[in-house]
């Protein structure tokens, strides 16, 4: 029988974290199996949770958003042990990327009983990512987003790329995909994982989690009157069509600007460019379908 240990982000989706959380630990302790909780407080918390959890042999479970699951999965991979997912927070865009069941008996019987995979994460500026890096109005709204948690998730996630936009000037990004450098004056520039955020859009579609390798996406500048549509078009993956859209795969990402540009990864602040972005493939043991 499995042991757990669930880390919760009592801020996650408006505080509602550990009313997600106490279904699924009443099925799983009725199975049988042991459960310890833990409330993170801090991103060095939850890792340090994290990784003296999965060396005791617990399966580690992030409760809440995207966030957290990025920390959490950083001290399972430094203690290589198994990541489970109870997607609580705003977002939960790699839960559904995963297509993780959303009813509390199917989430059990997947904890309880699913099988592992491995998938690849990112690292980046010394964290582990398992969704996506990017830098340019993407990280702009994710600080706009960040900076007011207070707002309904549906109305934060649409309002603020607008209000970013209101402000974003393009500069001109140096991108060096495996010793392969291209200049270009740009957007955003998207290094992929799971290539699913913002709340569900598929920003960058056809990128994988277990095929070692890195989707790369250069939005190059236009007028930004087009931006809504890009936007509208993501929500299908219907953009990678627009002509100012170029993607390469690799192993090892450069990026650089020749302004300050914010880097994020899963919703969270990385710093600010230059960056560089590797690949570690199937690093991570995960519960997923």
């Amino acid at each position: 029988m499995r042991a757990f240990t669930a880390l919760v982000n009592p801020i996650a989706g408006g505080g509602s974290a550990a009313q997600r959380w106490q279904p699924l630990a009443d099925l799983i302790t009725a199975a049988g199996a042991s459960v310890t909780v833990e409330l993170t407080e801090s991103q060095p918390h939850a890792v340090e949770l994290a990784e003296r959890a999965a060396r005791r042999g617990d399966i580690v479970v992030a409760v809440g958003g995207d966030g957290l699951v990025r920390d959490v999965a950083q001290g399972v991979v430094s203690a290589d042990g198994t990541l489970g997912i109870v997607p609580a927070g705003r977002g939960n865009d790699l839960a559904r990327k995963l297509a993780l069941p959303t009813d509390h008996a199917a989430l059990a019987e997947l904890l309880l009983n699913g099988p592992e995979r491995r998938i690849d994460v990112i690292e980046a500026a010394g964290s582990v990512v398992l969704g996506n890096v990017y830098a340019g109005i993407d990280s702009l709204s994710a600080q706009i987003i960040n900076d007011n948690r207070w707002l309904p998730a549906k109305l934060i996630y649409r309002l603020a790329p607008a209000l970013a936009l209101l402000r974003w000037k393009p500069p001109t990004y140096t991108v060096t995909v495996d010793g392969q450098t291209i200049s270009a004056k740009a957007h955003t520039v998207i290094v992929a994982n799971s290539g699913a955020y913002g709340h569900g859009l598929r920003i960058v579609p056809d990128a994988v989690v277990d095929d070692g390798l890195l989707d790369v996406m250069i939005v190059s500048a236009g007028p930004k009157r087009h931006v809504a549509a890009f936007m509208s078009q993501a929500k299908t993956g219907a953009h990678v069509n627009r002509p100012e859209i170029r993607i390469l795969r690799g192993h090892e990402v450069a990026i650089d600007a020749d302004r300050p540009v914010p880097v994020g990864a899963d919703g969270d602040d990385l710093g600010a460019l230059p960056c560089t972005i590797r690949v570690r493939p199937a690093a991570l043991r995960i519960l997923a379908p």
